[in-house]
C-alpha cells in the first residue's frame, strides 16, 4: 500500500476520510515527487490534473504581482493538500508552488479524486471544508492588510513561522526566507522591512545570525502583533 495508510497527509487532510479499498486505490493511482529547493511543483497558469500532497518538506504558494515580484500568499507543509481549488473549479492554478526546502510530493489524479468526491459523500464534505478553510484564511491576510500596521504584521509573521515551522537546533527559524520574500507576505517594501528587522534587533525582539533570524523575546513580539 506504499503506506498511504499511515502517511500524514491522510491522517491531516480531507483524504482521512477515504476506507481501506479507496486507500488502495489510492496507493496505486499516486506518483511521487522529490522536488529540490527552489523549483516548481507547478507554475501559475498550469492546469494541474490532479492534487498534490505535500509529503514531506516546506514550499509556498505565491502570485506574480503586475510589477513582476513574487508575492507569497501562503506557506505550506506536510500533511498539506495542493491544487484542490483549481481541480473543482475546472481552471489553470491562479498561483505557482514552489519548494522553498527540499520536498517529497505525491501527486493523485483527478479522475481518482472525482471518484472519490462522487462516491465518498464525507470525502466530498472534507474537501468542501478544506477549500473554504483556505478562503476564509485568504479572507483574513486580506483584513490584516487593511487593519494591521506593517511592524504588526512583521512581529505576526514571525510568530507564524516559528509555531509552524519551528527551530534549527541553534534557535534560529527553521524556514529562511529571503528579506524580499518576507517582504512579499507582509506587503511592504523589501527596503522597508530590512530596516524593521534591524529595529526589531536593536530592541533585542530578534537576533540576525547573518540571513538567519533568532526569536530572543516572543512574549513582546506577541504583544506587537495584537
Amino acid at each position: 500500500m506504499n503506506k498511504c495508510d499511515q502517511c500524514i497527509v491522510r491522517q491531516l487532510s480531507s483524504l482521512k476520510a477515504l476506507n481501506k479499498d479507496e486507500v488502495i486505490k489510492l496507493a496505486n493511482s499516486k506518483t511521487t515527487y522529490t522536488i529540490k529547493k527552489g523549483e516548481a511543483i507547478f507554475e501559475e497558469g498550469d492546469v494541474t490534473n490532479g492534487v498534490f500532497c505535500v509529503k514531506d518538506g516546506v514550499g509556498k504558494l505565491s502570485k506574480l504581482s503586475a510589477n513582476g515580484k513574487d508575492q507569497i500568499v501562503k506557506l505550506v507543509k506536510s500533511g498539506e493538500l495542493l491544487g484542490q481549488r483549481s481541480m473543482i473549479s475546472n481552471e489553470p492554478a491562479n498561483l505557482s508552488a514552489k519548494a522553498i526546502a527540499d520536498m517529497e510530493v505525491c501527486f493523485i489524479p483527478k479522475s481518482e479524486i472525482i471518484h472519490f468526491f462522487n462516491n465518498n459523500n464525507q470525502f466530498s464534505l472534507n474537501l468542501m471544508q478544506s477549500v473554504c478553510e483556505d478562503l476564509k484564511e485568504s479572507e483574513n491576510d486580506k483584513i490584516a492588510l487593511v487593519q494591521k500596521t506593517v511592524k504588526q504584521r512583521l512581529a505576526e509573521t514571525l510568530l507564524h513561522l516559528h509555531n509552524e515551522f519551528g527551530e534549527n537546533e541553534d534557535k534560529t527559524l527553521k524556514v529562511q526566507l529571503t528579506r524580499e520574500e518576507l517582504a512579499g507576505i507582509i506587503g511592504t517594501a523589501t527596503e522597508s522591512c530590512i530596516r524593521l528587522l534591524s529595529d526589531f534587533n536593536k530592541l533585542e525582539l530578534i537576533e540576525l545570525v547573518g540571513k538567519k533570524i533568532m526569536l530572543k523575546n516572543v512574549k513582546a513580539l506577541k504583544r506587537m502583533a495584537e
